[in-house]
C-alpha cells in the first residue's frame, strides 16, 4: 500500500489509522512473540512525527520524543482506555509500546544489552523501531511491518506499507 501525504495531519491520522489496523487485529492463537513495526527513511523524513501520532492512538498522555539518546523508550497502554482513536476494543490485549531509535547503534548486539530478548518475545508489546536496519541481525526472519517514508517536499510524504 502507498499514499502520499501532504502535512502533518494528515500523518496524524494516517499514524492513528495504522495504530488502530494493529489493535484491531485478530491475534493469531500461535502469536508468541512482539508486533513490530519498522519504520525506515531518511533524517527528518517523518519517522518520529508518525511514532508520536502512533503512540497518542492509544491514549498515552507521556509527551514523545525521539530516543536517539537513551536508544529505547516504553510506554504504557492505559488498561483503562483498552481502545485505539475511535476503534471499539477487540481481541488483543497489548499492555507496551517500546519506542526504538537504534540510529546510533553499530549492531544488534547492542540491543541485546537492553533486554532486546525480553521485549521481542512478549506477545502484549508492541516494537516501533526507527532505524531498524542498524539492527537488522536482530529482526532476520522475524515478521515485521515496515512503514517507509520519503521526502516528496517540505511537508509532502510518501508512504509504503509493506
Amino acid at each position: 500500500m502507498k499514499k502520499i501525504i501532504k502535512n502533518l495531519e494528515e500523518m496524524e491520522k494516517f499514524a492513528t489509522e495504522i495504530a488502530n489496523k494493529i489493535y484491531s487485529a485478530p491475534v493469531p492463537v500461535n502469536l508468541d512473540k512482539a508486533t513490530v513495526v519498522g519504520l525506515y527513511g531518511d533524517l527528518g523524513s517523518g519517522k518520529t512525527t508518525f511514532t508520536k501520532s502512533f503512540i497518542s492512538a492509544f491514549s498515552i498522555k507521556n509527551t514523545v520524543t525521539s530516543p536517539t539518546f537513551v536508544i529505547e523508550k516504553i510506554y504504557k497502554i492505559p488498561k483503562q482506555n483498552k481502545k485505539v482513536g475511535s476503534a471499539t476494543p477487540n481481541f488483543c490485549d497489548f499492555e507496551h509500546i517500546i519506542h526504538i531509535d537504534a540510529y546510533r547503534l553499530q549492531s544488534g548486539e547492542e540491543m541485546k544489552e537492553l533486554g532486546w530478548k525480553e521485549i521481542i518475545n512478549n506477545p502484549k508489546n508492541i516494537i516501533l523501531i526507527e532505524w531498524p536496519e542498524k539492527i537488522n541481525s536482530l529482526l532476520q526472519n522475524k515478521k515485521i511491518k515496515k512503514v517507509l517514508i520519503e521526502h516528496l517536499g517540505e511537508q509532502k510524504r510518501k508512504i509504503t506499507l509493506e
